[in-house]
């Protein structure tokens, strides 16, 4: 059995080693030995349209009217956004809007409150 660690992305047992780097040959992900979990989420860092560092249960304001895709709905400037979760993704932050239900906002139309 390999004494090689699971892929950090995909959980899968067969990681080999290629000069200093793990790569996994399920999803090409490849990782230092050095990096741990907990290095890799310290890493991430997310940031509002003004640069301010945004943390999970923060609040913030929308500054944009967003459209909501498949509804007639929008999201109008200046509503403000309790208690937020920050996540991989194109769309990075999970909310719950009063008035529309949990939705998913990306972090450039925001600002922290």
């Amino acid at each position: 059995m390999s004494s090689l660690p699971p892929c950090p992305q995909c959980q899968s047992a067969f990681t080999y080693e290629d000069g200093a780097l793990y790569v996994c040959p399920e999803c090409a992900h490849e990782w230092s030995p050095q990096a741990t979990g907990e290095q890799a989420e310290l890493a991430r860092v997310w940031k509002d349209a003004n640069g301010n560092v945004l943390q999970d249960g923060d609040s913030v304001t929308v500054i944009k009217d967003l459209k909501i895709r498949g509804s007639s709905a929008v999201v109008k400037v200046g509503t403000k956004v309790k208690n937020i979760r920050l996540v991989e993704g194109d769309h990075d932050i999970d909310c719950k809007i009063d008035g529309i239900g949990a939705m998913q906002l990306k972090s450039e139309f925001v600002r922290k409150a």
